[in-house]
């Protein structure tokens, strides 16, 4: 009866075929149980005096929203949204704080701490002036946690965690 080969053994008498290497415990590298962690639903409350420690983690300002905002009243919900879904959808009427509070959620569910937000706006004077809104919002100074590059300026710190940008930057 012949001897029954494993795909491995079969992988590595062709010289061609990409070799794997496997640890001493015969586990195929970088896989764990099979099983996934699960992932907490909706925000997580952050405690923007004090993030937990990772590298590259950006200290937070307090983050506060102005309650007559109608995107304000729904944060919780845009929130959970945003922490369940990869694309998540807003729509609302001009000046209900789309543009400015989007941001800041997304600072609160603790994006924006070890990679940036990128946060795109159609001209060089809206990304301006709105990363200079969230600054102030947030009592930070322009390029410390809020940042903006427009063609010929860029007014991004290496630490900062939103950056505004032109539709032409981001391509």
């Amino acid at each position: 009866m012949p001897e029954k080969s494993s795909p491995d053994a079969a992988r590595r008498d062709r010289p061609d075929a990409p070799q794997t290497a496997r640890p001493a415990d015969g586990k195929p590298a970088g896989r764990g149980s099979g099983r996934r962690a699960p992932r907490p639903r909706g925000p997580q409350p952050v405690d923007a005096g004090r993030a937990p420690a990772g590298a590259g983690d950006r200290p937070l300002p307090a983050i506060s929203y102005p309650e007559d905002l109608p995107v304000s009243a729904c944060r919780q919900q845009i929130a959970r949204a945003i922490a369940d879904h990869p694309v998540v959808i807003v729509c609302g009427e001009t000046g209900s704080g789309k543009t400015t509070q989007l941001p800041k959620i997304c600072l609160e569910l603790g994006r924006g701490r070890q990679k940036m937000i990128g946060h795109t706006q159609p001209r060089r004077l809206a990304a301006t002036s709105v990363a200079k809104r969230i600054a102030e919002e947030l009592n930070t100074p322009m390029g410390e946690v809020v940042g903006y590059q427009v063609r010929f300026n860029d007014r991004t710190g290496p630490n900062a965690s939103i950056k505004l940008m032109t539709d032409g930057i981001l391509l």
